[in-house]
């Protein structure tokens, strides 16, 4: 070991008035290298938020998989504008999201896995990222961008769980998973829709997609016009069924492709897409916008149509919902021309939608927030070029309603254990054919111990109920819809038309006071009786089952009470004192012997009264 010496120096003496010199010089020289500093910082600050700083772009389509673009090989799919971008970007080519929606689009928005953020599954409570988790939005806005989100969102539609309570200054969306779900507005068809613009029912011209780009450029365009910087999540809907779509762009699909039926309406919902990609391009270049604009594309799971995934699929086993590698690895691109991420390439290093946050933290110079815990890395390195790789890592894919234990695909470099006992290399078998756990013990060991870490520190987070709040300025009325009670599975037009599923949603009374409660079994513009048939625009026949719906009951609090509902009514109202505090709201619509029907798919609950 190498000594050291340790012997002191004489130190010259020195006069109590020197001494004094010595610590005011010293005191000046401090408070010149603080002010140095603060201004260093607020140079920092200000250079962050200049020119180097860009602005960011997130587009990315619902249900369309790696396979489904020409530029993946597609022998049929024509997506011209989808492969210049694949042309100029840097591309994530073993890249992950969930094998489904809900969970994709909460580990984005959080940089955390889908458990441990809470949104694991399309309904039944479990499509809300929990209270305080920050997101991608709010960080954007505390660095002073402006926020805006078009198209989907399927992360909440009540307060505080809807895009303009978890950062976004200006959102036009429809409900819930898309249109002509359960919570969207009624009669909504894709064309000549009403959408929700920052709250707010209105109306709007054209085809969806072509709404969600032209007020997407609108609004950026103003941002451009007022020199703010801006975070555009554009989230389109397309080509997530029913497969709506003019047929100028289905027509050309409408063929068959070695001897396999080609899917006209979904590939023509993509040609849709790319037309309007092309688009988005044109005006980033006219208004100057391009060279300093990071855009992301990527899409949310694996695709959705079987017909699709029959013609092609980039050799991968597995659709939306599956833990096999077609269900999760999707394209994800990146384009930056001012960013110097060097030239167009593909990175091939296993990586994960939850590495978008911190990626874009480093990228853009944000701040990382106090009360953020981030699954994913960033890759900022790999695409700047300063590093080759990333440190070893293990990673999850799970999602559901509820969280079963090995429900899970693992991933670790090429390997991918699938339900805790099937092993496969992805070197040798992409398709995923051969099961070699038997030869690879050690494997299954690791991979397994690493799951087991992993389900212990999320399961906690995972339980945490999440409140939809009552009473709040923010949103009073509020409408609960029942794709976010816990309960029955009732989403979409087939759970409504049935009308038999029941549940409940935890609130959050944030005033006390005597609350409103109006229940329906349809959406209020419909204007249906609770147990009749609704009407839809451009239908034949009137949809849904008839209810023999003669009474209704709430139960809020210690409130429980039932109601007579004469024929012809179309909601039961009920005026209720209720206290600030966590409760359960539970509504059923019964017959006239008392037997519970269903629970009302839609609850406005207002407070009338302080």
């Amino acid at each position: 070991m190498q000594s050291i010496n340790c012997r002191r120096r004489a130190r010259p003496k020195i006069s109590r008035a020197g001494r004094t010199c010595v610590w005011a010089t010293l005191l000046v020289a401090l408070a010149a290298l603080s002010a140095r500093s603060a201004e260093t910082a607020r140079g920092a600050a200000e250079t962050a938020r200049g020119a180097t700083q860009p602005n960011v772009i997130i587009v990315w389509t619902d249900d369309q998989g790696y396979g489904d673009l020409s530029c993946h090989g597609n022998p049929v799919l024509k997506t011209p504008n989808l492969d210049k971008l694949h042309a100029q970007s840097v591309r994530f080519t073993d890249f992950h999201v969930a094998p489904m929606c809900t969970p994709s689009r909460g580990q984005l928005m959080s940089g955390r896995d889908a458990a441990a953020n809470g949104a694991t599954a399309v309904c039944q409570g479990r499509s809300m990222i929990r209270e305080g988790v920050p997101t991608v939005a709010e960080s954007f806005r505390t660095a002073g961008y402006r926020t805006g989100h078009f198209g989907k969102w399927h992360l909440g539609d009540s307060y505080p769980y809807r895009p303009q309570d978890r950062g976004f200054d200006e959102t036009v969306h429809h409900a819930a998973w898309g249109i002509t779900s359960l919570a969207d507005y009624w009669g909504n068809d894709y064309f000549d829709d009403t959408y929700r613009h920052n709250g707010t029912l209105q109306k709007y011209e054209g085809y969806c997609n072509d709404v969600w780009f032209r007020e997407a450029m609108a609004w950026m365009k103003q941002r451009a016009d007022n020199k703010e910087q801006f975070f555009c999540y554009l989230a389109t809907n397309v080509p997530h069924a029913p497969l709506n779509v003019e047929a100028k762009y289905s027509e050309p699909y409408h063929r068959k492709f070695d001897g396999k039926d080609v899917p006209a309406g979904f590939y023509g919902m993509i040609a849709n897409f790319d037309e309007n990609l092309g688009k988005l391009e044109e005006f980033l270049r006219a208004s100057g916008l391009r060279e300093n604009t990071l855009l992301i594309f990527m899409t949310d799971n694996g695709s959705a149509n079987g017909q699709a995934v029959a013609i092609h699929n980039a050799g991968m086993r597995g659709t939306k919902t599956t833990l096999w590698e077609g269900g999760h690895r999707v394209p994800c691109f990146v384009r930056w021309p001012a960013g110097q991420l060097g030239e167009p390439r593909d990175i091939d290093q296993l990586t994960q939608i939850q590495d978008l946050l911190p990626t874009l933290t480093d990228l853009c110079g944000l701040q990382k927030p106090e009360a953020a815990v981030w699954d994913g890395t960033s890759l900022a390195g790999l695409l700047r070029g300063t590093r080759d790789s990333l440190p070893d890592r293990k990673l999850v894919v799970q999602y559901g309603a509820d969280l079963q234990k090995w429900r899970a695909c693992v991933m670790w470099k090429k390997w991918r254990l699938i339900d805790g006992k099937d092993l496969y290399d992805l070197e040798t078998d992409l398709h995923q054919y051969k099961n070699v756990a038997d030869q690879h013990p050690e494997v299954v060991k690791a991979m397994s111990d690493h799951y087991e870490e992993w389900f212990a520190a999320v399961e906690p987070l995972f339980n945490e109920t999440r409140y939809i709040h009552l009473g709040s300025e923010r949103q009073n009325p509020i409408m609960m819809y029942s794709s976010d009670w816990q309960g029955g599975y009732a989403d979409n037009r087939g759970g409504l038309s049935a009308g038999s599923a029941t549940g409940k949603w935890p609130v959050v009374v944030e005033q006390s006071g005597t609350y409103e409660v109006k229940l329906r079994r349809w959406p209020p513009e419909a204007q249906t009786p609770l147990g009749g048939k609704a009407e839809l625009k451009d239908s034949q026949a009137n949809f849904g089952q008839a209810r023999p719906i003669a009474k209704a009951r709430l139960k809020v609090g210690g409130f429980d009470r039932t109601i007579d509902c004469p024929p012809g009514s179309t909601v039961a109202s009920f005026t209720v004192p209720l206290q600030a505090g966590k409760t359960t709201v539970e509504t059923f619509f019964l017959d006239e012997k008392g037997e519970v029907l269903c629970s009302a798919f839609y609850t406005q609950v207002e407070l009338a009264d302080q």
